[in-house]
């Protein structure tokens, strides 16, 4: 899997350790056909296949999620709320 992703010998290993990048994370579940939120725990539906329409939540999420795995579902939501806002204040730039 790690060749055919062209991710770095033993990555998928040391994601015992370490949080993966959410680039290689979406790889995986890609390559699965399962959905990003799957793999993180933050879904029990492994046939949940994020859409285009869904790509800025998955990536909220993911980004919440890198931050500290244990928070709650009220601070994940806090975090996705900062994170809308400051794609706002970007795309204004």
């Amino acid at each position: 899997m790690e060749t055919e992703l062209e991710l770095g010998t033993n990555s998928i290993y040391n994601w015992k350790k370490r949080t993966p990048t959410a680039d290689n994370l979406a790889k995986v579940a890609k390559l699965l056909h399962t959905s990003t939120d799957y793999l993180l725990g933050l879904s029990n539906d492994p046939d949940a296949v994020q859409t285009d329409n869904d790509d800025m939540t998955k990536n909220q999420k993911l980004i919440a999620h890198s931050i500290d795995p244990d928070i709650t579902d009220e601070e994940r939501e806090i975090i996705i709320g900062m994170v809308k806002e400051a794609m706002k204040f970007r795309r204004r730039l």
